[in-house]
This record gives structure tokens, sequence and C-alpha cells, in this order.
């Protein structure tokens, strides 16, 4: 299936909590969720998969579901255990897009052996799509040019104040989706004058500012919500068409900030 436009994010959501926000989701319409072994909440989010499945609400084919390895796991064969762990707390009987969490080198990941292992799992029917997450320009280049399969995208920190202008048109000239976290800036987007005027001038929320600028990008977003009200006034974003003129007010708030800087395993050259 198609990549959905905007997905459900369910980073730092326990497990219940994930569970509560998969269901309301795909009750609104969402059909693209995204999770991953570090957030330790797969199992709420495989419940919540089974509720909407086994109830008719969604067909499992209807609906895009994506995870992520933990670093830990990068030596091949850890790579491999671990989806089919995570397959497993899905409650599933595929994943659609399993992703390297970061490019974390001192970790053991390598762009051969690591991607191998999950180029494995496409051949055995277990994943459809293999991804990558946080990655340079340059790593995306060597992950694609070690892997024997297509790399499907890449996800990282993407919203207003951290722009990723030259990323995201590389990895959009590659071939590859540009999923974007985090996308309403850990809440501080929200209070950005200039995208409250333009959410007023438009009448709409100042989180539908940010998820349609980035849509408006060729980006996916995967704004993170645990209340019904965030949750489908995230999705309405859908609708959104900005003008043109305020696509570029936002391109041009000239702000630089990450907020996801893990020690041990982010980029070296996020430190430039």
């Amino acid at each position: 299936m198609n990549l959905p436009k905007i997905g459900l994010g369910t980073w730092m959501l326990k497990s219940a909590e994930a569970s509560f926000s998969v269901i309301k989701a795909v009750k609104l319409g969402y059909r693209f969720i995204d999770t991953a072994q570090a957030y330790f909440n797969e199992k709420g989010v495989g419940d919540g998969l089974k509720e909407v499945i086994d109830t008719g609400i969604v067909k499992r084919k209807e609906i895009f579901v994506a995870t992520k390895v933990l670093p830990l796991y990068y030596r091949q064969q850890l790579t491999y255990k671990s989806t089919l762990k995570s397959l497993k707390r899905l409650q599933l009987e595929y994943i659609d897009l399993m992703q390297i969490h970061f490019p974390a080198f001192n970790l053991g990941y390598s762009h051969k052996k690591t991607l191998s292992a999950l180029s494995r799992l496409v051949d055995e029917g277990i994943i459809n799509h293999l991804g990558i997450s946080n990655f340079t320009v340059q790593h995306t280049k060597d992950a694609i040019d070690a892997c024997d399969k297509p790399i499907f995208s890449n996800q990282v920190e993407h919203h207003p104040y951290l722009q990723q202008t030259e990323l995201l048109e590389e990895v959009k000239n590659l071939g590859l989706k540009f999923i974007s976290y985090s996308p309403l800036a850990r809440g501080k987007a929200l209070q950005d004058p200039t995208i409250v005027d333009i959410a007023q001038r438009n009448q709409i929320s100042t989180a539908q500012v940010c998820l349609a600028w980035i849509m408006s990008k060729g980006a996916y977003p995967i704004p993170k919500a645990t209340s019904v009200e965030h949750i489908e006034d995230n999705f309405k974003a859908v609708n959104v068409q900005l003008p043109l003129e305020d696509i570029k007010r936002i391109d041009s708030i000239g702000k630089t900030e990450r907020y996801v800087t893990p020690a041990i395993i982010s980029p070296k050259e996020w430190k430039k």
C-alpha cells in the first residue's frame, strides 16, 4: 500500500496509552502507525491494532505499521531475532516497515551486515520494506550502496525549527520517503508568533499549520497524541492547503533547534 500522508507517532507513550491512541486514531481515519523497540510499547500498539482489526474497523492490509530496531540489537543475528520479537509483540503476520533507529556504528551497526538481516526478513515475508532513521545524507547514500534491497524511507526530526532542507531534497532525489518525527518541535513551534498568526488567519490550529507545512514539502509527519481532541485535530491537517505565502513565511523563520540528540547513538555530524 502507499504510505498514508500522516501517521500516529507513539514515542514516550506507555503501552496502555499507545493502545488507546491507536484505537482512537484508526477509528478517526489514520492508517499509518509508528513505534519502535526502544519505546517499549510495541505490545500496547499491538493490542490496539488487534482490537481494530478483529472488530472489523480496518483490514490488516489497509494499515501501515512501522517499527524500529533497538540500537543494542544491530549485530546481524540480533537484528533478525529482535524483529521476530517485534512481530510477536505487535501481534501481526508481517511488519510493513522495519527501520534502523540510529546509525550507531559504535554499537555494532554495519550498513552491509545489519541491513542484510533486514533484507533476509524481506525475502521471508516478515517485513515488506526496510528503512532507516536519523541518517545523514552520506549515511543514506552509503546504506543504499550496501543494501541489496530498496530502502523505503528515512525518518528524521523535522519541523519549522529544524527544516532539514538539504537532507529532505537529497532523500527525495534518492527515491526515499521522508518521514518527519517530532513535527511540532516538542510543542515549541505551537507558540511561534509566525505560526500563531498563520493559524489565526486561516482559522486552523497551530498544530495543523506545522503539519500542513511538512506535507507541503512532500514529507510524512507522525505527530504523537494521546487525547482524542489532539488526535482528531492533527488528522484534519491532511485537508489543509496553506497559501504559498504562508509556506514561505514558515520557510523564513530562520530558527534551527534540534531536540532529539541521545548520547552515544546520535550521528557525530549533528555536532558540527
